[in-house]
């Protein structure tokens, strides 16, 4: 009898340790440190769908927010969080990039201003001054936000704040903000006592577009693993939404110290409304309208064929 359970017992450490062997190791570099943005994720790492889905993934915050989606184009890592926008201008300049999945498909960028303060509607913002972090696609945000007041930038003076936009915006050292994200930015405000307004860009000649996506290397998109990772976010996606409480839980889990804090607490209650539904999938029209919208303000001047650079992998 006892030779008999030796053996079963055997088996079962030779049944686990290949699994454990078998299991295909991912890096994913984010796109800014861990914050509710990246729920999916994180619960997909802390509930074991990864696991499950049979991955190791390795996920890294990067020191320089703009280097994952080049290092993933370079092959020095194997998947990127991205946002379409940007996803779209790489391509245009050469880099073999592809979505493979999607985390947030609404835009959370926004133009915010004190709640408090003299501008009410997008028209009072002439004359005043806007802090913004990156130019480019936010400046053009804002470019095409003011034309549908009859505006233009050359109404307002363009003031970069770095990453500093809610403690420009507190100290009055500029009247709004472009680029504030809508789940973080005014709950922040909010803590410090300075309630925040937000002007959606959706609302104001911005077409709609992804915020966050994961984008792979376009030479082994439809690998295995990557599959099995967009698996792995559905799976996390689904847990999320039926058991927000628990996935709260879970989420800061994954680094107590760091994210059990009132503003993730708050910014994750105002982000579960616009996870992507199912991360496998995306809009044609979203994307191709973006397209157009980024050649009409010379963002970019051509693109590949959209198939080229945004797959759904996993049918």
């Amino acid at each position: 009898m006892k030779k008999i359970i030796s053996k079963i017992t055997l088996s079962l450490i030779l049944l686990s340790s290949t699994a454990f062997a078998d299991k295909e190791k991912v890096s994913l570099l984010l796109d800014w440190f861990v914050n509710p943005d990246h729920a999916a994720i994180i619960i997909a790492q802390q509930k074991g769908f990864f696991e499950k889905n049979n991955l190791e993934v390795e996920i890294i915050e990067p020191a320089d927010p703009s280097m994952p989606p080049k290092l993933v184009a370079a092959k020095k890592a194997d998947l990127a969080v991205d946002y379409q926008p940007q996803l779209q201008m790489q391509v245009a300049e050469g880099l073999p990039l592809v979505r493979i999945a999607t985390l947030i498909n609404s835009p959370l960028n926004s133009l915010v201003v004190l709640k408090n303060g003299d501008i009410n509607n997008i028209e009072d913002l002439k004359g005043k001054k806007i802090g913004y972090s990156v130019s480019g696609f936010e400046t053009a945000l804002l470019d095409s936000m003011l034309k549908s007041v009859n505006l233009s930038a050359k109404d307002v003076e363009l003031i970069n704040v770095n990453w500093s936009l809610s403690p420009s915006l507190m100290s009055k050292k500029v009247d709004a903000v472009i680029g504030a994200f809508r789940n973080f930015e005014l709950n922040q405000l909010k803590l410090e006592k300075h309630e925040g307004k937000a002007f959606f860009p959706e609302n104001y000649g911005v077409p709609k577009y992804d915020e966050l996506i994961v984008v792979a290397n376009k030479d082994n998109a439809s690998s295995k693993k990557y599959i099995n990772f967009v698996k792995s976010l559905q799976e996390a996606t689904k847990y999320l939404k039926e058991n927000p409480k628990k996935s709260w839980e879970a989420f800061v889990s994954y680094k107590p110290k760091e994210l059990n804090n009132e503003l993730n607490r708050l910014a994750w209650s105002d982000t579960l409304p616009y996870l992507a539904q199912n991360p496998a999938i995306f809009d044609k029209d979203v994307y191709n309208q973006m397209a157009e919208f980024m050649k009409q303000n010379k963002l970019i001047k051509t693109l590949p064929n959209l198939d080229e650079y945004a797959q759904e992998i996993l049918k």
